[in-house]
């Protein structure tokens, strides 16, 4: 008898298990809110938040605390292809049809946004003010700036 209720046991255990990992699986399939237009623009606000805090974290002195916002822009490059599916443009959108016309180039691009980032995190780890000043500036221009000047439609006045 304690054989059989040890083995329901077990296999409820296993059963719920089961059960808490599709859910869970399911829930991290649905990522954003379903606008891409509005995901991606959200995105972006919170990398220029993040590099208008990097500034300020530069001029303050305040090096290794520059790493969680060179961290976040170095996650959130990772997305950048995925939130620019092909068409996915409309009147809120500065989207450049070369996204997809030149899609290696927009995916290279936001590579290379996330390797500067990813080297800016990693001077503000080491504390090396002079490293982290040049990451700063080579992610604003190599990264950030050369997608912007490419791919994203001047802002209309």
């Amino acid at each position: 008898m304690k054989r059989i209720a040890a083995r329901a046991s077990v296999v409820a255990f296993g059963l719920a298990a089961l059960l808490l990992g599709i859910a869970v699986s399911q829930a991290q399939m649905k990522v954003g809110s379903g606008d891409v237009i509005a995901d991606r623009q959200r995105l972006m606000k919170l990398n220029g938040a993040s590099a208008r805090d990097l500034n300020d974290k530069l001029k303050a002195g305040q090096i290794e605390a520059m790493a969680v916002n060179a961290e976040t822009i170095a996650i959130n490059a990772q997305h950048i292809p995925a939130l620019f599916p092909e068409g996915s443009t409309s009147d809120k959108s500065r989207a450049k049809p070369e996204i997809w016309q030149k899609r290696s180039e927009f995916e290279a691009t936001a590579k290379t946004l996330q390797a500067k980032a990813e080297e800016l995190r990693d001077a503000a780890r080491a504390k090396d003010q002079g490293k982290a000043e040049a990451a700063l500036k080579a992610m604003g221009s190599q990264g950030c700036g050369a997608c912007h000047d490419a791919f994203r439609k001047p802002q209309q006045q």
